[in-house]
């Protein structure tokens, strides 16, 4: 099945989950809209600044719509952000892994960073294309894998196809003193370079609770077992396998990078398309 007409199958599967919903509340239940300009809580750890002509669901809300349509939840998540307009979002979640040392910050090697990448889903097709599915072609960096000192936050963008169609993982880490917010921003590929400067602006409204910001670490304080690459890489999936607990490196990222990226291709569109159908318009409050 393609990608386009896994969108499709997503859509409808998603307006049928709103008729659903709207014959049968669930105990009275109702999605958590936070409309701009105000700020937004994201659980106990941070929070973000909702501009004008902004909408925020919360974690709750976003675990609904993720499951109502088939994607996995982690749990972790922790709020949904996007322009009125549905044409991008932006989803937070939290990974407590502890406080992650950044002396990696000027040892950051794109060029093998990729190649592990490229050779992880080279054999995840294999099973990609066993199952009937097109096989996911990496095609570079977007945006190479950069940490910026000051803000302590890493960021990388990877393209790739499918079936006909572009790909985009834009991805975000926010650190901080017990763990990572991990964003990552679902945009048409095509419209990247004029969301970005918005996305930005975004994330220099973010903030972390008071004890909870990078510098307010404390020596005693849980490290992570694995640092700014392995963040790229696939974060706990590779500090298990330092460990002994997983296999070759391969196996590591047919687990965690094309779930992520192939899932993403959907998700694109049904968060641009369909959200209307879950949720009403979020354009009106």
């Amino acid at each position: 099945m393609s990608i386009k007409r896994t969108a499709f199958v997503l859509s409808c599967t998603l307006a049928l989950a709103a008729l659903s919903l709207q014959a049968q509340p669930t105990n009275g239940w109702k999605p958590n809209a936070v409309f701009g300009p105000t700020n937004a809580w994201l659980g106990d750890v941070a929070e973000i600044g909702v501009p004008g002509g902004f909408v925020f669901y919360d974690g709750k809300t976003t675990r609904a719509l993720m499951k109502k349509v088939g994607e996995p939840v982690s749990g972790r998540e922790l709020g949904l952000l996007m322009p009125t307009n549905r044409q991008w979002s932006v989803i937070f979640e939290f990974n407590d892994i502890g406080y992650v040392k950044d002396d990696e910050k000027d040892k950051l090697d794109a060029d093998k960073i990729l190649k592990s990448i490229i050779e992880g889903t080279n054999e995840a097709n294999k099973e990609r294309q066993a199952a009937g599915r097109p096989p996911l072609i990496v095609d570079g960096w977007e945006v190479p894998p950069k940490y910026d000192e000051a803000t302590h936050n890493l960021e990388w963008a990877i393209r790739a196809h499918s079936g006909g169609e572009n790909v985009l993982n834009y991805n975000t880490r926010l650190l901080g003193r017990r763990g990572v917010m991990e964003t990552v921003l679902i945009v048409d590929p095509d419209d990247l370079q004029a969301t970005l400067p918005q996305f930005r602006q975004l994330l220099a409204d973010y903030k972390y609770r008071t004890g909870n910001s990078y510098a307010e670490y404390r020596p005693g304080d849980k490290i992570a077992e694995y640092g700014l690459g392995a963040l790229i890489l696939g974060g706990a999936a590779v500090g298990a396998a330092k460990l002994g607990l997983l296999g070759p490196l391969l196996v590591i990222l047919k687990k965690f990078w094309v779930l992520i990226v192939a899932a993403l291709a959907a998700v694109a569109n049904f968060f641009k398309r369909t959200f209307k159908a879950f949720f009403g318009r979020p354009d009106k409050q």
